[in-house]
């Protein structure tokens, strides 16, 4: 390039020129640059290997020593000592060990032989409560979608149960299934709700519904909210119906936010442990894992960790498979919807 006087002149390109970086970016840079970002990072750092590693760290070791109590041979209280995996197989092979140092099968009423009961328990009740609470929260959440009078108080009416103290839920259905409470009255049964087996399981699914589903429907309610209106119109224009606009739109394009709705609640349905506690009052049909480590508390203190750091690998696994599974799923949606691959 040359100017009127015909001299050449160069422009400088653009990598040798100064980007404009804002405050934030540029301070970073700088750390960055300078090798000092581990001075921000450190505390960070420090505070999660105090809040979450340590308490780790202690019930690994403790699941490995045995628990307190009296030595058959000297009739002394002893502390215990190194248990090798003895915590494990007592709650895996429901094995009981007796004074003299033999293992036998765990007699019924034992703790460890309800392990894989209580395993059975609690996976009953996630797959039950989270796939009925993404049903109803996915049609309580198109309603409130809505446009009409009186929405905002919908809105509002329906988060109440969710606000509600789960112990507090907890009682109000215990009121409400005792055998003359409203739920009998109300059907004309006369059923055990707290005391039957299976009649036990679904009332802890019912009021675990009613009390968690405004949770499901909020998360799912802010995915529609950014789905835009025009995609709808449009379909309408070119005569889709109302299920064809629903499963072919609001569906693949809520499908992010429904798959970490699901995601979220899952890892809570595993650890339910309140509302089955307070409503069947202990109820072995209703027992999940997290309530047997708490009565496996009282007992022995190493016994119970070694069942919480199975119940932890657990929560571990099935979240691990769910991210894996659901959460490559999430993300193959969302580039199709950036990339406006996702059909109408």
């Amino acid at each position: 390039m040359s100017d009127p006087s015909g001299t050449a002149t160069r422009v400088p390109s653009d990598e040798f020129l100064p980007r404009k970086r804002g405050f934030g970016a540029s301070l970073a840079w700088e750390l960055r640059s300078s090798g000092k970002a581990w001075v921000f990072v450190a505390p960070v750092l420090i505070a999660l290997a105090v809040v979450i590693g340590y308490p780790v760290a202690r019930a690994l070791y403790m699941s490995f020593q045995k628990d307190p109590g009296l030595d058959p041979s000297t009739g002394m209280f002893v502390e215990g000592g190194s248990a090798g995996f003895s915590n494990y197989t007592h709650w895996l092979l429901q094995q009981c060990s007796l004074p003299t140092g033999e293992t036998i099968a765990c007699p019924t009423g034992n703790l460890g032989s309800q392990f894989w009961m209580a395993i059975g328990v609690t996976l009953f009740f996630t797959v039950i409560t989270v796939a009925l609470e993404a049903s109803i929260g996915l049609g309580m959440a198109i309603v409130m979608g809505k446009s009409f009078k009186g929405r905002a108080l919908l809105r509002a009416a329906v988060l109440i149960p969710w606000a509600i103290p789960t112990a507090v839920t907890a009682r109000l259905w215990e009121f409400m299934f005792q055998y003359d409470g409203v739920v009998n009255r109300v059907l004309g049964t006369h059923i055990l709700w707290t005391s039957d087996p299976w009649a036990a399981r679904f009332a802890v699914i019912a009021a675990d519904v009613w009390k968690t589903t405004p949770f499901m429907a909020l998360l799912l309610l802010a995915g529609l909210q950014v789905i835009p209106n025009d995609v709808y119109e449009a379909a309408k224009v070119d005569g889709a119906t109302a299920w064809q606009r629903f499963t072919q739109i609001t569906l693949p394009l809520l499908k992010p936010a429904l798959l970490v709705a699901i995601l979220f609640r899952t890892m809570d349905a595993l650890r339910m442990y309140d509302l089955p506690a307070i409503m069947t009052l202990n109820n072995p049909s209703t027992r999940t894992v997290s309530i047997l480590v708490v009565d496996q508390v009282r007992q022995g203190p190493n016994s119970a960790a070694a069942l919480s750091t199975i119940t932890f690998l657990l929560i571990f696994a099935v979240a691990f498979v769910l991210v894996k599974i659901l959460g490559a799923n999430a993300v193959r949606t969302q580039e199709a919807q950036r990339e406006g691959t996702v059909r109408a």
